[in-house]
């Protein structure tokens, strides 16, 4: 077996976060060592691809999936008409998440959508009855992307807890974690879906939330329990009669979860312009602990040393990316904006997208605990500007996501970049706006 296939099985063993640590580590040990069988090879082994999936499989299987699917988006609520006095601009009230403060246990700002929303108002940007309110995913909706043993999984609170990164959330009965958790991510999955039907009609949509890019069909991650950005893009193939999509994920993290939904589609180009050294990957650092360790001598010490959030294997959706662009630790303005000058020149030449999907995550805004780059809120302002410019110049209609960010500041570095992209006249949000 592949050392790929072994890291991936051992991804299970996440599921044992919630249990007294020292049976954890005990636990991860005998499972590391069954997996990879010595480690002896794991740098040489960890480049395997995963095999393309098997040509002998039904056609007929495959026709009828993809006629369910079909099916399911044409039936579904999520595309609406919007009148012309709204502007393209999606959020719910609904987006933000409260519930007796166990939000704060997460480093994500679980009420920044709405911050940012407020601050377009306060500056005279946008009116608050322009906004346009989206609907909530239904389980129909969902099933376009995500597998039912999945989606049954979330029945489960200690599931849920795992994959937003709050352990308390495992001790809420469920039908609490549904209304207050669950609901919140499928109103903002609503809001990207119809984000793409807007920025169609528009040339620009933005969805104040959403760019869950951790999460795939079968899996869930990061604070990402629905992969919205795939949903969008599988409704928007179907119900905009679209073809070609480009995913530009500027998030400090790599987008592994769209990555290995789209793994062999030739419809989906993928520019990730990520931090290699941080979540999700699972795999690097094993490579780099292996460099000055014999894993198999120091396995304790490495578990403790290493957070429980980074137990994750997605080494295999780097193999999946079109075109990857790796900033480092302390990447300045300067040099990160340059490399995506590059990227987005070379993007435009090898790809001609009739959607653009920008995840605009700030995330690399400098200060960023999660991020680790040090990008100025002036840099992020021109990083999206730049990425504006670009669907503008060839007329592709572009759908911005907020994705992640971890400091309270970044809602307002966030409308800020807004008020810029309304200002340059690669929006027209309906407004001006306000000294702020």
């Amino acid at each position: 077996m592949k050392i790929i296939n072994r890291v991936s099985e051992f991804s299970k063993v996440t599921e044992l976060v919630f249990d007294d640590s020292r049976n954890f580590i005990s636990e991860i040990a005998t499972e590391l060592t069954r997996c990879f069988g010595g480690l002896a090879n794991l740098n040489q082994n960890l480049f395997h691809y995963r095999s393309p999936p098997s040509l002998s499989m039904s056609s007929y299987s495959e026709n009828d999936a993809e006629a369910l699917r079909r099916k399911r988006i044409l039936s579904s609520k999520l595309y609406f008409d919007v009148s012309p006095s709204k502007v393209p601009l999606i959020y719910s009230e609904s987006y933000d998440i409260s519930f007796l403060g166990i939000e704060k246990l997460h480093p994500f700002d679980s009420s920044k959508w709405g911050r940012i929303c407020r601050f377009l108002v306060s500056f005279g940007i946008l009116d608050k009855e322009s906004i346009v309110e989206p609907l909530e995913a239904s389980k129909d909706d969902l099933l376009v992307v995500h597998t039912e043993l999945y989606l049954n999984s979330l029945k489960g609170s200690s599931k849920v807890a795992m994959i937003v990164e709050v352990p308390p959330v495992a001790l809420i009965p469920n039908c609490l974690v549904q209304q207050k958790v669950l609901f919140p991510f499928k109103k903002q999955v609503g809001g990207t879906v119809l984000a793409a039907k807007l920025a169609k009609e528009r040339g620009w949509a933005i969805n104040v939330g959403g760019g869950f890019h951790h999460c795939s069909a079968e899996k869930g991650g990061g604070f990402c329990v629905y992969a919205d950005i795939s949903l969008c893009i599988h409704f928007a193939f179907v119900q905009l009669n679209i073809s070609r999509v480009m995913i530009i994920d500027l998030d400090a993290h790599q987008g592994n979860g769209h990555e290995m939904d789209f793994a062999y589609d030739s419809r989906v180009y993928i520019l990730d312009m990520y931090n290699p050294g941080i979540y999700p990957l699972y795999a690097y650092i094993l490579i780099q602990w292996s460099q000055f360790y014999d894993l198999e001598t120091n396995l304790y010490q490495f578990l403790a040393a290493i957070p429980l959030y980074l137990l994750y294997q997605d080494y295999e959706a780097r193999n999946y990316i079109n075109q990857q662009v790796e900033v480092k630790s302390g990447t300045l303005t300067e040099e990160y904006l340059q490399k995506l000058d590059e990227a987005l020149e070379v993007a435009g030449r090898r790809f001609n997208p009739e959607l653009v999907i920008y995840n605009a995550g700030t995330d690399i805004l400098q200060g960023d605990p999660l991020g680790r780059l040090e990008i100025s809120p002036e840099g992020i302002a021109l990083r999206d500007e730049k990425v504006f410019r670009f669907a503008r110049e060839k007329n592709i209609p572009i759908v911005m996501l907020t994705s992640g960010g971890y400091m309270k500041s970044s809602a307002r570095v966030i409308a800020d970049s807004i008020i810029n992209l309304s200002n340059k006249c690669l929006i027209e949000a309906g407004g001006a706006p306000k000294s702020a």
